[in-house]
């Protein structure tokens, strides 16, 4: 073999071995530009994920917010006619009081309740009121009863209020009270 020979053996064998390298190098860069890219894209998948999420997370509190904004003015809305209906009942129930307090029941009642707070006191001294309003029944339910009644400064709307200052107790049998304690007890269903 002639060094011309052999310099074109080694200029091949140089030339292939160089594109061997060549293609090698080209396959290694494709493939980390590959790899490169689909980390690029598993990242940007993650990305718009974590966006999404947020973004209905997001969502979900304004929805939840404007629930309970609107659950809350229906509320208010239905308190107040509660309120109002409330009130309206109370009213009439006291006009019914009122009327009752012009019947002859109610005089029964007044002579009751009269008696009840006089056997409660046994022998202490007691102090019933009646309302000033029913100051034309005074002297009509002293004789049915045998007990001396006072009138009560301030009205009560009807029915008896009875002290017994030895042992500190109220009875109070007041309409006012009895109305008062109702509406306080009183709820809708």
């Amino acid at each position: 073999m002639t060094t011309e020979e052999k310099l074109q053996h080694f200029q091949a064998s140089a030339l292939e071995d160089a594109r061997q390298q060549s293609r090698q190098m080209l396959d290694d860069y494709t493939k980390a530009l590959e790899k490169e890219l689909d980390e690029h894209k598993q990242d940007k998948i993650r990305q718009a994920k974590l966006q999404i999420e947020m973004q209905t997370a997001d969502l979900e509190r304004n929805k939840n917010k404007e629930l309970s904004r609107e659950q809350l003015h229906i509320k208010r809305k239905l308190t107040k006619q509660q309120t109002a209906l409330t009130d309206k009942l109370f009213v009439e129930i006291g006009d019914m009081l009122t009327n009752f307090t012009s019947t002859h029941e109610y005089n029964d009642m007044l002579i009751r309740q009269i008696r009840e707070a006089k056997e409660f006191a046994k022998e202490d001294e007691i102090i019933i009121y009646i309302d000033p309003s029913d100051t034309s029944r005074l002297a009509g339910l002293e004789m049915a009863t045998g007990v001396g009644l006072t009138i009560s400064q301030y009205s009560f709307l009807g029915g008896t209020r009875a002290v017994i200052p030895s042992k500190n107790i109220l009875i109070d049998n007041s309409f006012q009270t009895k109305l008062a304690e109702a509406k306080e007890a009183f709820t809708w269903r």
